[in-house]
């Protein structure tokens, strides 16, 4: 049973950076939400984004541009993730117990309000559930995070609520804590674009295209968070992000490059982001595995790092890193190696496979620093491989249409530009969803491959790592899905009227509450 008090990050000081990257600032006058002068700003954090959340919709939180804005400020879990032990923490739910392997009981914490002022109860929790995993709604973290799952939830009564699962499931209570809880008002036959939450955070208006604002929900059950309001607005360019810190229009940029200026407000951490490209591995010439193989020897990773991301990453095999359940040790990056790469162009197309078939790589404007800029550098390295590749780069509605089910139709091979973040800390965040047969952002599975996956979903202890080792193995090996190129690192703009210490979830979930004014 689970009954350690819900955690609350302390303020902290500005992190240092050891080396600090400079630039001419460049002009943004008029780009902030308010003026310097604006006494609304002395209580209100500005923060600026790469990209305007497509929706706060609570079942899309698992996606990077809405989990940051919403999860833990808006609207709440039962159970809350510490990304720096890794231990699983009490939120919505005080406590919770396995009856049997495939039943559980939690324990719910009394006396909280939605922002409508309609209270928070099993009923509640019942309903979100339901919503998230069992509507017809595709909510993204039915594929993300259950994989077809099939839960069944009681409200026993007002603070008591079990949850039974159709297989056992040892990580039940990690899974829902990415499953954001609304009221029973809310509509379970569509998406919500603002939704209400139990979180310390409101919405207060949202300016389509230009601007979105938090206030302080007075009626919160915890302590109260320090900001009175939250003031997001979007700018595509780093540069424009990082100079809007520096000349005091915004407090905290995040997405940024080394060449971006932010000078002595950068601020450096490790996040849990992996980029990758999704093989198109079910339409000619990608399914053939020799091009597929060809692809991963034609990414040079370590350059990609060096050169495009600026020393800011770490060239990788894989999508589950290091300290992640079900990480395999014995998974490297592909080496850098084009006469290889030539060679498996080559016999395949002695095969008969059509290799000068048009390629796209679907690329995302802002998924990551320089993001146009790495996928020049693999087109250039996989045409001279002897493919015939071009780039699309969308914007991330447009670009989502291409990482969820259903796919677009007719669309031809494709490479998506892709990043991935485990911050649930179990492959089983990402096995599933990404390389199952029917797994929401998946494109090609094989039966093979299903079973392992399977195998380590129902595994508990040393069982589950080895089994999903054993599938990422499998994968790496025979199937080939993918070309995993770094696990990222990123850097954020802080200004020094704002304290706040970024961790490996700061990319998916900005808390508001962690953020304090300085002094």
């Amino acid at each position: 049973m689970i009954t350690t008090p819900r955690r609350r990050q302390a303020a902290s000081a500005l992190l240092a950076l050891g080396t600090l990257l400079s630039a001419g600032a460049c002009s943004v006058a008029n780009s902030g939400p308010e003026p310097k002068s604006s006494g609304a700003a002395a209580n209100t954090v500005r923060i600026v984004l790469p990209e305007e959340p497509p929706t706060l919709e609570p079942c899309d939180a698992s996606l990077t541009a809405t989990g940051r804005v919403t999860r833990a400020n808006i609207t709440e879990a039962l159970t809350e993730r510490d990304p720096s032990s890794g231990q699983l923490q009490p939120a919505l739910a005080t406590e919770w117990k396995q009856d049997s392997p495939t039943e559980w009981t939690f324990a719910l914490r009394k006396g909280v309000k939605f922002h409508d002022g309609t209270a928070f109860d099993a009923k509640a929790a019942a309903f979100a559930i339901d919503r998230a995993v069992g509507s017809k709604i595709d909510c993204n973290v039915n594929g993300y995070v259950f994989g077809g799952i099939k839960l069944t939830v009681t409200a026993v009564d007002d603070a008591t609520l079990k949850v039974k699962t159709a297989k056992p499931d040892p990580i039940l209570p990690l899974r829902l804590s990415f499953v954001e809880i609304v009221p029973a008002t809310t509509s379970a036959t569509g998406k919500v674009r603002e939704p209400i939450g139990t979180g310390p955070y409101k919405i207060a208006k949202w300016d389509a295209g230009r601007s979105l604002r938090l206030e302080k929900f007075s009626g919160y059950w915890g302590k109260a968070p320090e900001f009175a309001a939250a003031e997001y607005v979007w700018r595509g360019e780093g540069s424009i992000r990082a100079a809007m810190v520096k000349s005091d229009e915004a407090d905290l940029a995040v997405g940024l490059a080394p060449e971006d200026g932010a000078g002595d407000s950068a601020v450096q951490f490790p996040n849990n982001e992996t980029s990758y490209l999704r093989i198109d591995a079910a339409k000619p010439p990608l399914n053939d595995l020799r091009v597929r193989q060809a692809i991963n020897y034609a990414i040079d990773k370590d350059g990609l790092v060096a050169s495009v991301f600026a020393g800011l990453g770490k060239p990788a095999g894989q999508l589950v890193p290091e300290g992640v359940t079900g990480h395999s040790a014995a998974i490297q990056p592909w080496p850098f190696d084009m006469a290889q790469a030539k060679k498996l162009i080559a016999e395949a197309k002695a095969a008969g496979v059509p290799t000068d078939t048009a390629i796209t790589i679907i690329g995302r404007n802002g998924i990551y620093p320089k993001a146009a800029e790495a996928m020049e550098v693999v087109q250039n390295s996989l045409n001279e491989a002897g493919l015939s590749v071009k780039i699309q780069m969308l914007d991330v509605n447009a670009w989502l249409e291409y990482l969820l089910r259903p796919f677009p139709k007719d669309a031809g091979p494709t490479l998506l530009q892709a990043q991935h973040g485990n911050q649930a800390g179990d492959a089983a965040f990402t096995m599933g969803q990404i390389y199952g047969s029917k797994g929401a952002q998946s494109s090609f599975g094989t039966p093979e491959l299903d079973d392992l996956i399977t195998a380590g979903e129902q595994a508990s202890g040393e069982a589950r790592q080895t089994a999903f080792a054993k599938a990422l193995d499998y994968q790496n090996k025979d199937v080939v899905r993918d070309a995993v190129m770094a696990h990222m690192t990123g850097i954020l703009a802080l200004s020094k009227k704002v304290t706040y210490k970024p961790n490996a979830a700061t990319n998916d979930e900005m808390r508001l509450a962690d953020m304090h004014p300085a002094g």
